[in-house]
C-alpha cells in the first residue's frame, strides 16, 4: 500500500518519525511535505495530498500540521477527498470505518509521537465497513457534487 505523507515546516520531524514507523510496517511512503524548519504553507502540502490520493497515484494519506485542521481543509477541497482530524485512536479507526476517510490529519503542537503511531495504526488498519455507513458517504459524495 502507498502512503502520501504530507506537513508544513512546525511537522517535519514528526513527519520523518511517522515515515519510518510506516515503513518499518513494509508500506510505500511518498513524501510530500516540507523537509526544513523555515516557514511554509500548510494549504500546499493539503493539496498535494489531496492530489495524491484523489488521483490513485496514493492509496490514502496522512496529514501533519501544528493542530492538523489547516492541512486536512486544505485536502478536503480536493474531490473525493475525506480528510479527518483525529486526535485518538478511536476516532481514527472509525472514520475510516464509518466515513471511509481516505487521509487522517493531527497536528504535531497536539499529539505525542507515541500517540501519532497509534493513530495512523488504527487508521490504517481499519476498513470501510459499507453498509448503513455507504448511504452516509454517498450523501458527503453528492454535496460535493452539488457545490
Amino acid at each position: 500500500m502507498k502512503i502520501a505523507i504530507g506537513n508544513d515546516h512546525t511537522a517535519v520531524e514528526l513527519k520523518k518519525h511517522i515515515t519510518k514507523h510506516l515503513e518499518a510496517k513494509g508500506y510505500t511512503v511518498v513524501d510530500l511535505g516540507a523537509d526544513t524548519d523555515e516557514p511554509s504553507d500548510y494549504p500546499l502540502f493539503g493539496e498535494k495530498i489531496g492530489k495524491a490520493v484523489a488521483s490513485g497515484e496514493c492509496d490514502l494519506g496522512v496529514a501533519i500540521c501544528g493542530t492538523g485542521i489547516g492541512i486536512s481543509l486544505a485536502a478536503n477541497k480536493i474531490k473525493g477527498i475525506r480528510a479527518a482530524v483525529c486526535s485518538e485512536p478511536y476516532s481514527a479507526r472509525l472514520t475510516r470505518q464509518h466515513n471511509n476517510a481516505n487521509i487522517i490529519a493531527f497536528g504535531a503542537r497536539v499529539v505525542t509521537t507515541e500517540m501519532a503511531e497509534k493513530i495512523v495504526d488504527e487508521f490504517l488498519n481499519a476498513e470501510f465497513e459499507g453498509g448503513r455507513h455507504q448511504r452516509r458517504v454517498d450523501m458527503i459524495s453528492e454535496i460535493e457534487k452539488n457545490n
